[in-house]
């Protein structure tokens, strides 16, 4: 059974990357290099399992500025058919709610909130509606503004097109607010998008969420949903997040990447890439 390893590292890791890709070029069937103006990807496919503990050797590699993702069948010799990513901190450079505090002036209160959740240590619906309760009285207008603070990743909107002009169809799933992330689906142009959708009555956040929240369950429901919508097989799907909140989702995808993501997110993930622009992500999948 075919094995791909693939190494990603930034213009200014070129000596580690190569150190640590050497025993690889003596194992590999066949291998490709791949350069950009931001990262350099080296693939090997391999006829059988690596002689090197992967797992070990990515822990390793991280330290030095060096991602090694091992690929499995059926995704070592198939493109994906459907890659499902969260939105705040991984599409995004920013979390949505807490642009929304900060415009609320309870910024401090909020991202305090925000980052026990992410590392697992609050239930995320419970959490969240703590942290809406503070924007109580927020204006819409105030919501619209913080879409627009919303920073894109690097290479988010690459990502997309690489997706879509390989067959694969890109869905966003985010803890985040609708009226934030559909802006930013249309802009990458996502197939599809869920969030959950704040209460506003009379130009006003009331401070109350509408519906189910999108909580980890959830986001695991719509990945199975949006591969069944597509009919993708699920072994050929891949889920990106960085936070407890995606941890679902990730074991329900045929492969699952941590991009730039909490430590417990990295230990449950099938690969974990540090190198923050997702444009290198597509570079699993380039042919050796």
């Amino acid at each position: 059974m075919a094995t791909r390893i693939v190494l990603l590292a930034p213009p200014d890791r070129l000596a580690p990357l190569r150190r640590i890709a050497a025993p690889f070029w003596s194992q590999a069937g066949t291998a490709r290099a791949l350069n950009r103006q931001n990262w350099w990807a080296l693939s090997f496919r391999l006829p059988g399992q690596p002689t090197q503990e992967i797992g070990e050797l990515a822990s390793r590699a991280r330290s030095e500025g060096v991602d090694v993702v091992e690929l499995r069948e059926p995704l070592a010799t198939w493109l994906p058919g459907l890659l499902v990513s969260d939105v705040d901190s991984t599409i995004t450079r920013t979390e949505a709610i807490d642009l929304l505090g900060e415009a609320a002036g309870r910024a401090d209160e909020v991202a305090e909130v925000t980052a026990r959740a992410m590392a697992g240590e609050l239930d995320f619906a419970e959490s969240l509606r703590a942290r809406v309760a503070c924007l109580e009285g927020l204006p819409a207008e105030a919501v619209d503004e913080a879409a627009r603070a919303t920073v894109v990743t690097d290479g988010a909107r690459e990502l997309v097109q690489a997706a879509h002009r390989a067959g694969c169809r890109f869905t966003m799933v985010s803890g985040g607010f609708t009226r934030m992330v559909e802006p930013l689906a249309r802009r990458l142009g996502a197939d599809a998008f869920v969030a959950n959708d704040l209460e506003i009555v009379d130009g006003r956040c009331t401070g109350r969420v509408l519906g189910e929240i999108v909580d980890r369950s959830a986001k695991a429901r719509y990945l199975r949903r949006w591969a069944e919508k597509y009919d993708v097989d699920t072994r050929l799907t891949v889920a990106i997040g960085d936070g407890a909140n995606d941890l679902d989702m990730m074991a329900a995808a045929g492969m699952s990447i941590a991009f730039c993501a909490k430590p417990v997110v990295v230990e449950a993930a099938d690969a974990a890439i540090s190198l923050p622009r997702m444009d290198a992500i597509p570079a699993l999948w380039a042919r050796p």
